[in-house]
């Protein structure tokens, strides 16, 4: 296994991609349309073991953080039960080396850019080669791979000191330290986490461990690190460690150039299809673009014609920042198209409120309003690329998963959470699932508690309530092309005939549509739990003569009632969701759902 970004394993590796572009044993080439799939977000060490039970029980124990024992092999076992469900693309949570003395599981705090985690492997020295075979077999299934990596910071490789001088230094073990301004005095850890006096200085180790420090050796220099301790205090809350996860000077010229040529690697030795970056609002130095860019030039050097890269910009202010970091802004004159998309904390934010009926329809409206406003003059390799965020309604950050079990009444909610996916994956964008989702886990209140071994408790039964919904809900995006590439419009609705709104109370009714040329698909959702809603819904008045009928797509309840046929209004006031006033006459189809139901509605 390489070591440095010069030695002969890598050369070969990286040469060998470029010379096999197209060839019928080259790398697994991309989709012609991301949108054409969907995604399934799995944590590998929480997802299966195909040879025992998880480590500790319960599976889903909120206070448990360390290893699971999920493996490669065993997310192998169950790429048949991914695609079954209708997934495209699998994400996986990071698979690259973290240090061996850290039970952090969820991969993150990465030391060996280079190599795959032996703990997820089954034999610890072919970790790399038994990645390589998950890779190859997801592919030979129709699946295409996104793997999650990190550019912002490592693992926990050094210890702060604390001197006289340092009040603020809360740590002499190492794990965390308050922001300074002034560069803090370290020493770095052996392969047991031990940090040691006398290495001060990364640069001065000779020979460091190959389970220590961090790889590849062009990584080790004093000058790629912050040394300041934890996140700063103030407007930039990006610079600084990531609580114990070291963070590394993105800014660097020397250490971009290093970095994306780590991963130019890992997309040649594994042949993935794309990235998941985390934490790209706090990388520096137009770091974003330019690995962005790198990433999809590599691509098409070895034959990956739409390689994939997103970003996670979690952040109140997210709209804004997502505009910072994606595509190419068009007003600034630069040249380098970068990240693809993002991770859609915006519509997560909006969407899973009204869904729950906390929130009207109308601030989801609002948001995509401000989107349009904010994103107005980005372009990415896509075009538009809002179109191709990846959308999501619970992940394993958010510290609670979309279901909810009333322990008085287990399943009264469900039909909530069908909703909030025919929602999902009907409106714009690459829908993603997490994992267990699917089989109705309802983890809240920490991570750990949204992070349960899934082999350890409901399994994967293909015949569940949410798995069955979930491909019911697929194979309609998948018939019907105007739901992965159509032109999107909220739907003012009626309730008196006269009066046109998006919805403004809560619980509302979204209403929307997806048109693609002469094609219109409605999607309707009733986010009461207790009222059915009875409604005037507007279609395009181009594309629907009056007396037409729409029929049901889908819908999550057993007995849903077909809509209208199509009629003409005389005048009305329409309060449109950008703000401005119309009337009529429109043409409207009416629709009645059950509380909980959503419909998907096609001609």
């Amino acid at each position: 296994m390489p070591t440095s970004l010069f030695d002969a394993e890598f050369q070969q590796v990286y040469n060998a991609a470029r010379a096999n572009a197209g060839k019928p044993h080259g790398p697994f080439p991309s989709p012609a349309d991301w949108r054409d799939t969907w995604i399934y977000f799995l944590m590998v060490d929480r997802f299966n073991n195909k040879t025992r039970p998880p480590r500790h029980a319960p599976f889903d124990d909120p206070g448990f953080s360390d290893y699971q024992g999920g493996k490669f092999s065993g997310v192998q076992a169950q790429l048949s039960y991914i695609k079954s469900l209708g997934a495209g693309a699998i994400w996986l949570s990071p698979v690259l080396k973290n240090l061996p003395f850290d039970p952090s599981y969820h991969g993150y705090g990465i030391h060996d850019f280079l190599r795959a985690e032996p703990r997820f492997a089954d034999n610890p020295q072919n970790a790399d080669n038994e990645l390589r075979a998950l890779v190859d077999a997801a592919h030979g299934q129709g699946l295409y791979v996104i793997f999650d990596i990190v550019l912002n910071h490592t693992g926990d490789v050094f210890a702060y000191v604390c001197d006289d001088n340092d009040q603020n230094c809360r740590n002499t073990g190492g794990s965390e330290s308050v922001y300074s301004d002034a560069l803090r005095t370290v020493q770095w850890r052996d392969s047991a986490g031990k940090p040691h006096p006398e290495w001060t200085s990364v640069d001065a180790l000779a020979a460091p461990d190959p389970d220590a420090v961090v790889w590849p050796a062009e990584l080790q220099h004093d000058v790629f690190f912050r040394r300041h301790g934890g996140t700063a205090p103030g407007p930039d809350d990006t610079v600084g460690d990531f609580a114990s996860l070291k963070q590394m000077m993105t800014e660097d010229p020397a250490l971009q150039g290093f970095l994306i040529r780590v991963y130019q690697y890992v997309v040649a030795r594994f042949d993935v299809d794309g990235f998941r970056i985390d934490t790209l609002r706090y990388l520096k130095g137009n770091l974003p673009r330019l690995f962005g860019n790198s990433m999809r030039e590599f691509a098409l050097q070895i034959g990956k014609k739409n390689f994939f890269t997103f970003g996670e910009v979690y952040d109140s202010a997210a709209e804004q920042d997502i505009a910072k970091f994606i595509g190419r802004n068009s007003s600034d004159g630069g040249d380098l198209v970068g990240v693809d998309a993002a991770v859609d904390y915006p519509l997560f934010n909006a969407l899973k409120p009204v869904v729950k009926g906390f929130c009207p329809p109308a601030q989801l409206a609002g948001m995509y309003q401000f989107r349009k406003q904010a994103e107005q003059y980005v372009l990415s390799s896509h075009g538009d690329a809002t179109r191709f965020f990846v959308t999501f309604l619970d992940n394993h950050d958010v510290k609670e998963r979309i279901r909810y079990v009333d322990p008085a009444n287990p399943g009264a909610l469900d039909d909530q959470v069908t909703l909030g996916l025919a929602c999902l994956y009907t409106l714009p964008g690459i829908p993603c699932l997490y994992y267990g989702t699917e089989q109705g886990l309802h983890g809240r209140g920490s991570d750990e508690a949204v992070r349960e071994a899934l082999w350890g408790g409901p399994g994967f039964n293909r015949t569940s309530f949410f798995y069955t919904a979930v491909q019911k809900i697929a194979a309609a995006r998948a018939a019907r092309p105007a739901l992965r590439y159509g032109r999107f419009y909220f739907r003012p609705v009626s309730g008196d005939g006269m009066n046109f709104g998006v919805s403004a109370f809560s619980p509302g009714t979204v209403a929307f549509s997806r048109i693609l040329n002469d094609e219109e698909i409605v999607i309707a959702a009733n986010a009461s739990g207790s009222q059915p809603a009875s409604l005037q819904v507007i279609v395009d008045a181009s594309l629907n003569e009056i007396g037409a009928r729409y029929h049901v797509v889908y819908s999550n309840k057993s007995a849903p009632a077909a809509p209208t046929a199509v009629q003409q209004t005389g005048a009305v006031v329409v309060y449109e969701a950008d703000g401005t006033l119309g009337a009529g006459p429109l043409r409207v189809i009416g629709i009645t759902l059950q509380p909980f139901e959503v419909q998907i509605l096609g001609r």
